[in-house]
């Protein structure tokens, strides 16, 4: 009878059409027909979902990468009309987060001010920019459903995909087929990358044009991270969290009330000025420093940050973030608050400590993220796999080595006059911070010859400044107004 029963349900299966073999494939596309209400127009457009190869130097597939393709649709002239491609960072993170909260045509199901609800889904974004450009959202290997072939195993050469180079150098060929295949040349491009996709996309700037010979209008970097100033220890990374700890305690309303009762965008200036021109030579004094300087300046530090002069002190005026995140409001409900957005509340174990024992803000947004992507991919875009959706996938360990991706967007808009640079951030964001985004910026052009070809925006919210709902819309308008100033409109590119 078992035998039997076995039997029947493997017949049923084969039936079904239902693989047994819980692999990817290669090359294949899924094809729906949606629309959206945009700004209060009708938008009707094509989604297409699917996987596309990574090559090796035989022609031979390396890799299945999964992406999601939106077109708008009676498009009379497709060659003039931009096209947007978008990764999210990580390394080893899925595109799911700004496709699904941010730029796509549909959102999550969240309140206002980003926090889940249920029942968990997904609902039309009143605000994306499918209204003036297409869109492609792209999962670098093993993010999302992208895999390796073979999945894992001795065979899989990791070198090819897994370092800041070798992402960089297979992306911008697998964006070479996509475009090929689109019949997007002609068409005016723009990356944005968030996060580590920042990295990304600075490098990308340059292997598209060096490689490829693709030549873009813009980049796009969402709370970009920098590992020239991230990874390396010293006195300007450690005093650029200064306006940082400014935003997050105004936020929380720890501030004295001097600064307090102002606005977030009239006393952030003056924390930033601080930073530049106190705290960097300050800290970069070391143990030199004498002791008057030391207690000025750790008072002017707890001054703009919420944290106590002894505390500052005690760390030798190098207040580090996980410090922050932990003991800003040890004396205000025992709460501690976000890395990646500083709203967040969570409760640790023990009041006392040096560290959050878990990200709020992360669990909150993978309480979200992760059944409306698996819902919406498999039910409404009508993908159908047994493959996981990686929200984070096995990409580690990472080549760091070799970085020079802020001098390889250096040298991609000198070479390319039609190439600007929008680069958004969230003030209440602790890991990828605001005022590190402006340094990059500054740092990108020593020679400050193209610094008008640079925006900086911010909002009044985290990495993610999307989730908020007024800075969903305010950031999509901000990426419409970019793209509207960086159209060559018939002008030459020329210097």
């Amino acid at each position: 009878m078992k035998t039997n029963y076995i039997l029947l349900l493997t017949v049923l299966v084969t039936l079904s059409g239902i693989s047994q073999n819980r692999k990817l494939p290669v090359d294949t596309v899924v094809t729906t027909q949606h629309s959206v209400t945009i700004n209060g127009t009708a938008i009707n457009y094509t989604a297409q979902t699917g996987t596309q190869p990574v090559w090796d130097e035989n022609g031979e597939p390396t890799a299945a990468l999964h992406y999601t393709y939106y077109t708008r649709n009676n498009v009379k002239d497709r060659a003039s009309r931009p096209l947007l491609i978008s990764f999210n960072g990580g390394p080893g993170s899925g595109s799911v987060w700004m496709h699904l909260a941010y730029t796509g045509p549909r959102v999550l199901k969240i309140d206002d001010e980003g926090y889940p609800v249920q029942p968990y889904g997904v609902k039309e974004n009143p605000f994306s920019v499918l209204d003036v450009t297409d869109i492609v959202y792209v999962n670098p290997a093993n993010t999302g459903y992208s895999r390796t072939i073979p999945e894992t195993g001795k065979e899989v050469d990791r070198s090819k995909f897994f370092g800041i180079n070798a992402d960089i150098k297979y992306l911008a060929e697998w964006l070479n087929t996509f475009v090929t295949r689109n019949n997007r040349w002609r068409s005016p491009k723009y990356i944005i990358g968030e996060s580590y996709g920042g990295t990304r996309v600075m490098g990308l700037a340059k292997a598209l044009q060096d490689q490829q010979w693709m030549y873009l209008n813009g980049v796009i970097m969402v709370s970009p991270a920098d590992y020239k100033v991230i990874r390396e220890d010293g006195p300007v990374s450690q005093a650029l969290n200064l306006p940082y700890f400014t935003a997050a305690a105004w936020h929380h309303k720890v501030l004295p009330p001097a600064l307090q009762q102002k606005d977030l965008l009239e006393i952030l200036p003056e924390s930033e000025e601080y930073t530049i021109n106190t705290l960097i030579p300050a800290i970069a004094k070391g143990g030199f420093i004498s002791d008057e300087e030391k207690r000025s300046v750790a008072k002017k530090v707890a001054y703009y940050s919420g944290i106590s002069e002894e505390e500052v002190l005690d760390m030798n005026l190098e207040v580090t973030t996980s410090y922050f995140w932990k003991n800003l409001l040890k004396d205000k409900g025992d709460y501690n608050i976000g890395r990646l957005d500083s709203r967040y509340l969570g409760i640790d174990r023990q009041n006392m400590g040096m560290r959050p024992d878990y990200s709020a803000e992360l669990t909150s947004w993978l309480h979200s993220f992760t059944p409306a992507i698996n819902y919406y991919l498999q039910e409404e875009l009508n993908f159908k796999t047994d493959i996981k959706y990686n929200m984070f996938g096995p990409v580690r360990p990472w080549n760091n080595e070799n970085d020079t991706t802020r001098d390889d967007l250096r040298q991609a808009m000198a070479q390319n006059p039609y190439l600007k640079v929008l680069v958004q951030s969230g003030y209440y964001d602790g890991a990828t911070t605001y005022f590190n985004a402006k340094y990059t910026m500054w740092q990108i052009d020593p020679s400050g010859r193209m610094k008008d070809r640079f925006t900086f925006k911010g909002y009044r919210s985290g990495h993610m400044m999307y989730l908020r709902r007024e800075d969903l819309k305010n950031s999509n308008d901000d990426i419409r107004e970019f793209i509207a100033k960086s159209l060559a409109n018939g002008k030459s590119a020329k210097y």
